[in-house]
């Protein structure tokens, strides 16, 4: 479409980096025609509250979702979507994290929630249900860290953040990752809209400052290539299809060294002074500035009230 159009889609890729892109006309039209065919079940969120030591009532919020695309009848041979990456992996690392924050001989200064959500991939359902019905207050939600796939290649110098530059949160993950001699790197196929396609985006949309991470591609002892190669591979063989399974050749070091890395983040959050925020220029800080300053509005009142 772009080369019908007379445009170059590696030199539109490099100007959409620039902060100053402007969207371009094709000058072109599409027709096409799509057949739904729909059904209704039902599906629930998962959540598990680790109460704070003296912040109870503000909350950092872990997300992994636990479904996949089920079964698919009409294929031949095998017809399930185990998404062993996609999700499984994030929903183990959940309960991992989960596990390492119940060990701790004190607990965080904030209430710490691990929310399995549902359907993610019919459109991030379950963390839109729960961020729009809230178990807690959001002006109290003071941090969403996202999990949706992990490292199966091995160990890495680095960590993709998706959205890199968003919020102060970024900060807390460059904090964390420096004393390993890690850092972190911004997504590396921006213009697949990452950030607005996994379950976090439902909670930036509602203000919440949210971390969306995918794994590093900088890999010790591999060839520079060898990060993007993998990257690749899974996402023409595997992803969203039903060979993503658990695969004999996985090196999983590179997943344990993340989940620690995410521990920490989330606990550093929970133990900080000061709320995460968003960044000068991000399209979801009015949100979140505006949530705030009514939250302080309430609190102004109720303090004045005999």
């Amino acid at each position: 479409m772009l080369a019908a159009s007379g445009k170059n889609f590696d030199s539109l890729k490099a100007a959409a980096a620039r902060k100053d892109f402007k969207p371009v006309a094709l000058n072109a039209k599409a027709t096409f025609h799509i057949k739904i065919d729909s059904r209704e079940i039902q599906s629930h969120n998962i959540v598990a509250k680790l109460d704070g030591g003296e912040k109870k009532d503000e909350y950092v919020i872990y997300t992994a979702h636990w479904d996949h695309l089920g079964k698919d009848p009409s294929l031949k041979g095998d017809q399930i979507y185990n998404g062993a990456i996609d999700n499984a992996s994030g929903t183990a690392e959940l309960l991992e994290i989960a596990k390492a924050f119940s060990k701790l001989p004190s607990p965080p200064r904030r209430s710490v929630l691990f929310l399995s959500v549902t359907a993610e991939e019919k459109n991030l359902l379950g963390a839109k249900f729960y961020a729009t019905h809230p178990l807690y207050p959001l002006d109290k939600t003071v941090a969403n860290i996202n999990m949706d796939g992990i490292n199966q290649w091995g160990k890495t110098t680095d960590f993709t953040v998706i959205g890199l530059g968003n919020s102060t949160l970024d900060d807390v993950l460059a904090d964390a990752l420096k004393p390993l001699g890690r850092v972190v790197k911004p997504d590396a196929e921006p213009e697949k809209g990452f950030y607005y396609r996994s379950d976090h985006f439902e909670f930036a949309k509602q203000g919440v400052p949210a971390l969306d991470i995918e794994p590093g591609t900088d890999f010790i002892g591999k060839p520079k290539n060898y990060g993007m190669q993998k990257r690749d591979e899974y996402t023409n063989n595997d992803y969203h299809k039903p060979s993503d399974e658990i695969k004999p050749d996985w090196d999983l070091s590179g997943a344990v060294d993340d989940a620690r890395v995410l521990f920490r983040v989330g606990h550093t959050v929970s133990q900080a002074d000061a709320f995460p925020e968003w960044k000068s220029g991000n399209e979801f800080k009015a949100k979140r500035d505006s949530m705030m300053k009514a939250a302080d509005s309430r609190t102004s009142v109720e303090l004045k009230k005999p």
